[in-house]
C-alpha cells in the first residue's frame, strides 16, 4: 500500500466565521448529477439523470428510493433534495465541508453519517462519502464518480429478496457494510507489504527501507484516522433508539460493527510491525556501522607497529657522527631486515586477531 499523493486540508480556505448552515461547494468542486434506483419486492427503476421533479412519483411507487449525488458544485440541487427531505442545515453543510471527521448524528425523523471512503485497494486515496437515512430513502453524496456499492447494486438488479424487501434500513446496512469491507484489500496489501519489507531487510536487498517504511507508517496512522471513527460511530447507532433498523438488521449491523473493530485491530497490529521493523532496521544499520568499524579498527591496529617501524627507519641521524646513530643503516641486510620485521609484525597480529575471534 503507497500513500496518496495529495494531502487533505485541514480546514476549508474562505470559511472562517461564516454563519452555520451556509452552504458552499468546496473548491475544484466537479459537477453534481443525481441517479436514484428505486425498488419494491417485484419492482425496480433506475433512472441515471433524475429531476426532483420526477421524485415525488418514485416515492409515492416504492417503499424504498436510493438516491446518489455525486460531485459537489451543485449547492442548488442539494439545498432543493435538503428541503424535499427536511434534512437538517448543519448536515447539509457538512457534506460539502471537507474533510469531515467520520461520525454519527441523529436529527429525529432522518439520521447523518459521514466517513472517508477508498478508491483504490492499492493506493491509498479516499473521498468524502455522506449518508442521510430516512423512512423509505437513502441519499448518499460522493465527490467524484465510482465507489464501492457494485454488489448492492447488483443484488437489487437480481432481485434478491433480502435487501428487496428489507426496506431502508437494511439498504443503509447493506452500505455501510460494503463501505468497511472496502478498508480490507487495502490493510492486505499493508500487510503483504510488511512482510516484503521484513524479508528485504533480513535478505539486505532493499537499500532504502527506512522511506518506505515511513510511508507505510504515515499510510497506516492516516488509515487509523479513518477507520477509528467510523468504529465509534458505528457503535453509537447500535445504542441508539434506531427505529429505521428491525431486529434483524440489527444484528447484521453489530456483524458489521465487529468487521469495522477487526479493521482497527489490524491496522493496530500493522503499526506495532512497522515500528518494530524499523527498529530492527536502526539495528541492522548500526550493525553495520560496527561491522565496519571493527575492519577499520584491525587495519588501523596492524598498521600501528608498521608505522613505527617506518617512522624509526626513516629519521635523519647520521651513524657516522656517533657509533648509536642508528648502526642498523650500515647493514648489508638493513633495508630486508627493517621489512622482514615489519610483515612479521603485521601477519603476527592478523593470527592473533584470527584466534580471538574478531573475524567472525
Amino acid at each position: 500500500m503507497r500513500r496518496r499523493q495529495k494531502r487533505l486540508p485541514i480546514v476549508r480556505p474562505g470559511i472562517t466565521g461564516a454563519a452555520p448552515g451556509v452552504l458552499t461547494a468546496p473548491e475544484g468542486a466537479g459537477p453534481s448529477r443525481l441517479s436514484a434506483m428505486a425498488y419494491s419486492p417485484d419492482e425496480l427503476v433506475e433512472i441515471e439523470d433524475l429531476s426532483l421533479d420526477d421524485l415525488p412519483d418514485l416515492q409515492s411507487r416504492f417503499p424504498v428510493v436510493w438516491l446518489n449525488l455525486v460531485g459537489l458544485a451543485g449547492v442548488d440541487l442539494l439545498e432543493r433534495l435538503g428541503e424535499i427531505f427536511s434534512l437538517h442545515r448543519l448536515a447539509l453543510e457538512d457534506s460539502l465541508n471537507l474533510p469531515q471527521r467520520p461520525k454519527f448524528e441523529d436529527y429525529i425523523d432522518h439520521q447523518y453519517m459521514v466517513a472517508r471512503m477508498p478508491m483504490s485497494q492499492t493506493i491509498l486515496e479516499t473521498e468524502q462519502l455522506s449518508f442521510f437515512m430516512g423512512e423509505g430513502y437513502v441519499l448518499t453524496i460522493q465527490e467524484t464518480a465510482g465507489d464501492c456499492f457494485g454488489g448492492i447494486r447488483e443484488r437489487i438488479r437480481a432481485g434478491r429478496p433480502r435487501i428487496r424487501q428489507g426496506g431502508s434500513g437494511y439498504l443503509a446496512y447493506a452500505i455501510f457494510d460494503a463501505l468497511i469491507d472496502s478498508y480490507f484489500p487495502l490493510l492486505e496489501s499493508a500487510g503483504q507489504r510488511l512482510e516484503d519489507l521484513e524479508l528485504e531487510l533480513l535478505s539486505e536487498e532493499n537499500r532504502k527501507p527506512g522511506s518506505q517504511l515511513h510511508d507505510l507508517s504515515h499510510a497506516l496512522v492516516t488509515l487509523r484516522r479513518y477507520v477509528g471513527p467510523l468504529r465509534d460511530a458505528l457503535a453509537v447507532m447500535m445504542r441508539e433508539e434506531n427505529s429505521y433498523f428491525d431486529e434483524t438488521t440489527r444484528l447484521h449491523l453489530r456483524d458489521c460493527q465487529d468487521h469495522a473493530r477487526h479493521a482497527f485491530d489490524l491496522i493496530e497490529s500493522y503499526r506495532e510491525m512497522t515500528t518494530g521493523l524499523m527498529n530492527l532496521h536502526l539495528s541492522l544499520l548500526s550493525q553495520r556501522m560496527n561491522e565496519v568499524m571493527k575492519v577499520l579498527t584491525i587495519i588501523a591496529t596492524i598498521f600501528i607497529p608498521l608505522s613505527f617501524v617506518a617512522g624509526l627507519y626513516g629519521m635523519n641521524f647520521d651513524p657516522e657522527v656517533s657509533r648509536w646513530n642508528m648502526p642498523e643503516l650500515g647493514w648489508a641486510y638493513g633495508y630486508p631486515t627493517a621489512l622482514g620485521v615489519m610483515l612479521t609484525a603485521a601477519v603476527g597480529m592478523v593470527l592473533w586477531f584470527r584466534r580471538k575471534g574478531w573475524f567472525r
